[in-house]
């Protein structure tokens, strides 16, 4: 069997998640190679991400090289990934889904004493955080998982995916774990997806060795909360499904002036088991929540 070649960003956490992922195959006796993709999210550290194009910064040049045969998979962290598909391209996978959660590293939230220093890069997290503790000041968050670490402010935190700490084995630097019913992940969030070219059904097949049902229900129910949104939604938004139920969240665009007059939209749904009826859920409630802020 040829080596099969997986596309992925050179970052730690992502090589890592790759390197998750190429274990599964080979275990299952397929040769794998990584081919590391530099991403423009990568390159500019220096802007907030909603600036440059939110969720496909780090994934465009990853697809691409799959699109150019130059790789056959391409490895994402799902909550990356844009709610419509690449054109050419199929989610094959998605892996057993690691902690959804955000993590406080730095402070518990309660402890954070009036005025204090978050940062992230997050519109959502801030547009909870600011929910929550309105006194809070926010400044924004890029790099890499250690240079983040690096960054916490001065009696102050900073906001990440627990998911990211759990793959580089650095769960010790959290403080708190977010309830995901309160806080609520960004979609797909914790979980890796793994695309190839929809005209390789050979690979196709062999991604069905690594992809987990459970997950793959959860995800999708989550992306089409976000995809009837509108694939170029740059809301605050969050989504997730815990047990049988959905716990969405969406806030007003980013912005100074209105982000803490005009109050966040939560809401709770609960889940069938059928899943094309759950899907048809998720969507009118991306469609309840959108007109409940438009009216707020």
């Amino acid at each position: 069997m040829a080596t099969i070649r997986l596309a992925t960003r050179g970052s730690a956490q992502a090589t890592a998640q790759s390197d998750a992922v190429a274990d599964a195959l080979r275990a299952r006796g397929v040769e794998v190679e990584l081919l590391l993709v530099e991403t423009t999210g990568d390159r500019r550290t220096d802007v907030p991400l909603h600036t440059i194009g939110g969720q496909g910064v780090f994934v465009k040049e990853v697809q691409r090289a799959v699109l150019d045969g130059r790789a056959d998979l391409a490895a994402h962290s799902a909550k990356d990934l844009p709610s419509t598909p690449h054109p050419g391209l199929v989610i094959g996978a998605y892996c057993e889904r690691r902690t959804a959660a955000d993590a406080m590293v730095g402070h518990h939230l309660a402890g954070l004493a009036p005025g204090a220093t978050v940062a992230t890069g997050s519109v959502r997290r801030r547009a909870q955080l600011a929910a929550a503790r309105p006194d809070l000041t926010f400044v924004e968050l890029r790099g890499n998982i250690p240079t983040r670490l690096e960054k916490v402010p001065a009696q102050g935190a900073i906001v990440m995916a627990v998911a990211a700490l759990e793959i580089l084995g650095l769960t010790d630097r959290i403080d708190e774990t977010l309830d995901v019913t309160r806080f609520v992940p960004a979609v797909g969030q914790g979980c890796v997806a793994v695309e190839c070219r929809d005209d390789d059904p050979s690979t196709l097949e062999l991604l069905r060795a690594v992809d987990h049902a459970p997950s793959r229900r959860q995800v999708e129910l989550e992306r089409a909360f976000l995809a009837e949104l509108g694939s170029g939604c740059s809301m605050p938004v969050g989504a997730h499904v815990r047990g049988e139920l959905l716990h969405t969240f969406l806030a007003p665009e980013p912005d100074d002036r209105s982000a803490r007059r005009v109050p966040p939209v939560q809401d709770v749904v609960e889940l069938t088991g059928d899943h094309p009826h759950d899907l048809e859920l998720a969507r009118r409630a991306a469609v309840a929540a959108r007109v409940a802020v438009a009216g707020s």
